[in-house]
């Protein structure tokens, strides 16, 4: 209807076209601009979407709430009983640890368990091998999906997750855990080279 008007507005006063029925059915046809906002876009893409799909399916856009039942499984398991990889990146070593849903430790490795020494165990590459040697160990323990978890800031931490990847493990979820100071202990003093 806006758009009509505004179409209208801009034919001139008392012309012919103006009142004839073909000028009505172009006037219904003809694209004129309307104005929308942010908030309007996305309440009619979500009607799409929720026309869409039928009103009978368990498929959500939105993950379910903690305790909230869900109908998604892994192998026959539930998101909140799969086993976790906990990734802890420090600039200096990457460690991997697998534990089930529960928190108890199924296997551990780092990369200085893997043979890299001194400056070397900090590298990308040395978490990438830590984290293949795990993803192998869990294969062989039965596990095949898994959520990870990372803290730290160092530079294997990207490259452990892709190492899990590489060594077979389904990756379900990445959760960032880095712990964030909010102005808390006073840092150290300033390192003279």
């Amino acid at each position: 209807m806006l758009g009509r008007i505004f179409c209208q507005r801009f034919l001139p006063a008392g012309s012919k076209v103006q009142n004839s029925a073909f000028a009505q059915n172009a006037l219904n046809t003809t694209p004129c601009r309307e104005f929308r906002t942010g908030i309007q876009k996305y309440q009619e893409s979500v009607e799409k979407v929720n026309s869409s799909a039928s009103p009978d399916s368990d498929y959500s856009l939105f993950p379910p709430l903690p305790g909230q039942d869900s109908s998604l499984r892994w192998n026959g398991q539930k998101y909140e009983e799969l086993p976790i990889v906990h990734i802890k990146a420090t600039y200096n070593n990457t460690h991997v640890q697998v534990t089930d849903h529960a928190g108890c430790s199924l296997l551990r490795t780092s990369c200085g368990t893997e043979g890299f020494k001194n400056a070397k165990k900090g590298t990308a590459i040395a978490a990438q091998t830590a984290a293949i040697s795990a993803a192998s160990k869990a294969i062989n323990k039965g596990l095949s999906f898994v959520r990870v978890l990372v803290k730290g800031l160092g530079p294997g931490r990207m490259s452990a997750v892709k190492g899990l990847a590489m060594g077979g493990l389904q990756v379900v979820s990445i959760t960032d855990n880095t712990p964030i100071p909010h102005n808390g202990c006073r840092p150290r003093k300033a390192r003279r080279i």
